[in-house]
Formats: C-alpha cells, sequence, structure tokens
C-alpha cells in the first residue's frame, strides 16, 4: 500500500507514543563518509537501537576493520511498554559488543558478537547505560524524537562526539539553538530537504499519511523536516556561501518589530548588506560560522530576548509589510554576516 507523503508522520507518531523509527542503510553510509576519519581507535555506542534490526549496527560491525574501530556497543531497550526503541519481548534491556572480526573472513559472525543482558530495561538515561556512555568515544544512532532534548542534553554533559538523527522542530528548542550558536552542534551533510523514509515495528499503528508495507509485510513510513545534528567537524561546513544578489528596500522589506530585514531564501542573502537578517530555517543546511553570526530566533520569549516586539497580532513574531498588508513569515532565524 502507498500514500502520498505528508509531514503529518511525526505528529501521528507523537500523539500514539510510537517513537521508534529505523533509519535506512543508504541514509546511514552517506552521512558517515563524511567523518570516516574519526573513528579510528574508537569506541562507538548505539544507545537506542535494537541490533536485529538497527542498520546502524549492521553499517558498524561490516565497516569495522575499514574504519579501524575499537569496540562497537549497541543497547537494546526491552518492548513491553507503547513508547518504545526496539522490538525486543524479554522484561530486561540487553547490549552487545562486537571486538571485531576472528575468523578472517571480514563478517560479524554470531559467534563473535557478545550478548550481554542488563538488569534493568536498557533505557538510555538508566545507570546502566550512562556506564556504557562513559566507555564510549562516539556515539551514532537514531535517538526519540520526543526525547530528543533530553538526549542531547545526555550526550553534552558527557562530552562525547555525536551524530545523531532529529527533527528540524528542534532547533526551535532553547537548549539546542543555543548550542547551535555556541558552536557545540550543527546539521550534517546529507539531508538538506525533502522526507526520508524510516521503517518501523510490526505494531505501529499506521495512522500517517506517507506510509507503505512491502512485499514481506514490514512497514515504511515517510518524515518530512529530518536532520543529522552532530559536533563532528568537516571542511564542507567551512565551505563559504556564495552570495551573488545585491540588497534593495523594495526587494528586501524592514520588519515591523525588529531592526532587520527579510530574505525568504538562503539563495537570496544579500552581498552588501551587514546588518540582521532573518532567514528560514533551511539556511542551516549551509551555515558557515565562520561567514556568519546566529542571533536568535525571534519568537516568542526567545524573539523577546533580540528585541522583537509585540506585532500586529499581540504576538512576539516578527511581522513585515507588503503591499499594505501584514505578513507573518512561518519561520525565521536572524542572523548577521561577519566582516
Amino acid at each position: 500500500m502507498n500514500k502520498k507523503p505528508l509531514n503529518s508522520s511525526l505528529g501521528a507518531a507523537k500523539t500514539s507514543k510510537q517513537d521508534e523509527f529505523y533509519t535506512q542503510l543508504s541514509d546511514i553510509e552517506k552521512e558517515l563518509r563524511h567523518y570516516t576519519k574519526h573513528f579510528k581507535g574508537k569506541t562507538v555506542l548505539c544507545n537506542c537501537d535494537d541490533p536485529r534490526v538497527s542498520n546502524f549496527f549492521h553499517f558498524f560491525s561490516h565497516n569495522f576493520e575499514k574504519l579501524k574501530l575499537k569496540r562497537l556497543i549497541t543497547t537494546c531497550y526491552k518492548n513491553q511498554d507503547t513508547d518504545l526503541f526496539s522490538t525486543h519481548k524479554g522484561e530486561r534491556g540487553v547490549y552487545l559488543e562486537y571486538l571485531g572480526d576472528k575468523d578472517g573472513n571480514r563478517v560479524p559472525d554470531p559467534t563473535e558478537i557478545g550478548v550481554h543482558p542488563f538488569k534493568g530495561d536498557g533505557d538510555f538515561r538508566s545507570e546502566e547505560c550512562i556506564a556504557l556512555l562513559k566507555q564510549a568515544d562516539i556515539v551514532v544512532t537514531n535517538p526519540p524524537f520526543s526525547l530528543f532534548r533530553e538526549y542531547v542534553q545526555q550526550l553534552v554533559k558527557s562530552e562525547k562526539k555525536f551524530l545523531i538523527i532529529g527533527h528540524m522542530n528542534a532547533l526551535h528548542y532553547k537548549e539546542i539553538f543555543t548550542l547551535i550558536k555556541n558552536d557545540m552542534l550543527w546539521l550534517g551533510e546529507s539531508i538538506h530537504s525533502g522526507d526520508r523514509e524510516f521503517g518501523v515495528p510490526d505494531h505501529y499503528p499506521l495512522l500517517a499519511a506517507g506510509f507503505r508495507i512491502d512485499e514481506e509485510g514490514k512497514k515504511y513510513i515517510r518524515v518530512k523536516g529530518v536532520r543529522w545534528f552532530t559536533n563532528m567537524d568537516n571542511p564542507k561546513r567551512h565551505e563559504e556561501l556564495p552570495l551573488y544578489k545585491k540588497y534593495s528596500a523594495a526587494e528586501y522589506p524592514r520588519y515591523d518589530n525588529l531592526d532587520a530585514i527579510e530574505v525568504s531564501k538562503t539563495g537570496d542573502i544579500p552581498c552588501d548588506y551587514y546588518g540582521l537578517m532573518g532567514v528560514p530555517d533551511a539556511f542551516l543546511d549551509k551555515y558557515n560560522p565562520d561567514q556568519f553570526e546566529l542571533i536568535g530566533i525571534p519568537t516568542g520569549d526567545l524573539g523577546k530576548v533580540i528585541g522583537v516586539t509585540k506585532n500586529y497580532r499581540g504576538r512576539t513574531d516578527i511581522a513585515f509589510t507588503k503591499d499594505g498588508k501584514p505578513r507573518c513569515p512561518f519561520s525565521r532565524i536572524i542572523i548577521k554576516r561577519k566582516s
């Protein structure tokens, strides 16, 4: 069965408390190729996965020698409640440990993978999982979108390198945007637009549009607005964004309640303007911290911090007037060019 992909997938997942999406192997491969130099001699932890269906475990175990890893650990949460991480059926979680190929066939055979039971459920916030986190150098996984803020805070507190999948909505969390502004977190390189397909467990209720069931009965949904989030550097994020357009007051309206101009497309950032600009969230796909400064988010309490006053609707959302009519752009980030 096929249906047109819509952005309702994520909302339906939150409503039904189904928060377990399996990332496609191709999406993992496309992103990981930008960070291969980071993994030599490192211990990798995938702490929101079921190794039997996780493509993260598949990728790292089959590329263990190529990446010159030291150790691979993958944790699996029990499958008991409605808000799940895995298809594991026991009362306790488990974790898998792989130390590389032993028989020379370059394949992670079952006899080479250690399976260890947890005393508890395997939740990433549990003491047992935190103990494994302390042993890791890099965390790579797809955490639950509904727990994304809490998950990132744990990673930052533990001072680990990470590469994880999240939703663009997280950019407007105060905690997440602050990390991006302080150059402690940024978007990955391989997903810049469109939607991505995720596998879901058999028990997943297909309430959202944009789902399909393949010939083997496996379920998939499509979710718009997903991105990779990381704190591992790569040369591409320092490439300068080419700017061509010239500033004109007619083409770039000034906001009624903030001293900044409206730039509706990243490609339209003027080459000769150095004041404040409101740009769409997708700007962060091209954000070069050497070229631009992030000022803030012009919405609600975050807007008040950067000087946004109430608009014609009585809200602290930026607004501008065009053709005699007041308008509020959907979502903006305030930036400034560096000299």
